[in-house]
């Protein structure tokens, strides 16, 4: 009897401390992780790092020494990717993943691009940097976080900030939105109606290329004969001025449009069109 209790009060301890090791315990993070992602033209741009906090602490200078390469954030070195090749610095950055170190300084810090995406602040070697530039910081109100805001950006340009206590460090990338967007129409074309009339308007309305914008509606109509191809063609020859032949064209969008019935979400425009252009 004594021995079936030993083995039976063996078990239960073999379960208990199964269970305590298998266990983890889950505690917030000092240090955070964050993801920052941003589509800027046709280009992602996405920063991985971790977001340490003041906590009291006096950050630069102190906690974040001067004149030292830090991994601009905490834990693991930060990482930013772009789906696309971009420009910083007037240096081509070719798609892909970098580390970004910095430099702070009293003055200026230096931006750091490295060519190992994975690699530690201990193992980080400066014959990996694609490049090294130089910008000023600006004060702003406290931050009690440490950030990545990818700003201020349209279709051909980003601005990445960086931003914690009362610093904010800067730095532009410029992406080829154009070059891309033309490429994928020439790679594109030859397929739908769709696909031409959304190269003539992209060429109408961001390049303000009215010559290439009715090549492409054109071939659209041509494949097609709708009531959107027509109204992109009416738009774009007001926009040549040809003001008679965009009124036909914006009279015929608004007959195929109202046969469309719901369909025609641009019907508004289409009718104020017809109320305000010349017919001359």
């Amino acid at each position: 009897m004594k021995k079936t209790y030993n083995l039976f009060a063996a078990l239960v301890l073999l379960c208990f401390y199964s269970i305590n090791s298998n266990a983890q315990l889950q505690l917030p993070a000092s240090s955070p992780k964050a993801v920052v992602t941003q589509t800027a033209g046709l280009t992602d741009i996405t920063i991985d790092y971790s977001s340490p906090g003041v906590k009291g602490r006096v950050v630069y200078g102190d906690l974040v020494p001067y004149d030292q390469v830090w991994r601009t954030g905490a834990n693991a070195a930060t990482k930013i990717t772009f789906s696309k090749d971009v420009s910083i610095n007037g240096t081509k950055v070719s798609k892909g993943s970098y580390s970004l170190f910095t430099i702070p300084g009293k003055v200026e810090w230096t931006i750091i691009l490295n060519k190992d995406a994975n690699v530690s602040v201990s193992a980080y070697k400066q014959d990996d940097d694609l490049m090294r530039f130089n910008v000023k910081p600006e004060v702003i109100p406290h931050r009690e976080r440490f950030a990545f805001i990818i700003s201020d950006f349209d279709d051909n340009k980003a601005r990445i900030d960086m931003e914690w206590e009362k610093l904010r460090v800067s730095f532009n990338v410029n992406l080829f939105t154009d070059e891309q967007a033309a490429d994928n129409i020439k790679n594109t074309l030859g397929g739908t109606w769709r696909m031409y009339n959304a190269a003539a308007r992209y060429q109408m309305d961001t390049k303000k290329d009215y010559e290439s914008a009715l090549k492409h509606v054109n071939q659209s109509i041509a494949l097609s004969d709708e009531w959107f191809n027509n109204w992109v063609k009416a738009q774009v020859l007001s926009a040549m001025k040809k003001n008679k032949e965009a009124y036909e064209h914006a009279t015929k969008a608004k007959t195929l449009g109202d046969k469309a019935g719901e369909g025609f979400f641009f019907k508004d425009q289409v009718e104020k069109a017809l109320k305000e252009w010349p017919k001359q």
